[in-house]
């Protein structure tokens, strides 16, 4: 087992609600943290933007990771949405469990 902390950013609280409660439900992770507001600087399409966005911090197996994947493309309104892994190097031996527990297949 590989477990792994998903960043996902979303547009408005409502739309990472609606992912993350999706995610939990499907058991594609285990947990979701939500986090607002945070301020993202990127360069999109010529010109550098400046928005408030919300930061979903899933967790996860690195087995369920493509499934997440296709999950959060369904159901986010970005074109490109952001949608990146960390391996979870160590951590509480019962929490990492839960994790596997709660996404095993």
């Amino acid at each position: 087992m590989e477990p792994i902390v998903v960043f996902i950013t979303a547009g408005s609280k409502d739309e990472a609600e609606k992912i993350s409660d999706h995610l939990v439900n499907e058991k594609i992770v285990a947990c979701c943290n939500v986090v607002s507001p945070v301020q993202s600087t990127f360069f999109w399409q010529g010109n550098v933007c400046r928005e408030n966005e919300v930061l979903i911090l899933a967790k996860t197996t690195r087995a369920r990771f493509q499934e997440l994947i296709t999950t959060v493309k369904l159901l986010h309104s970005y074109e490109t949405p952001e949608i990146i892994a960390l391996p979870i190097i160590d951590g509480s031996h019962d929490y990492l469990k839960w994790i596997a527990d709660e996404t095993a297949a």
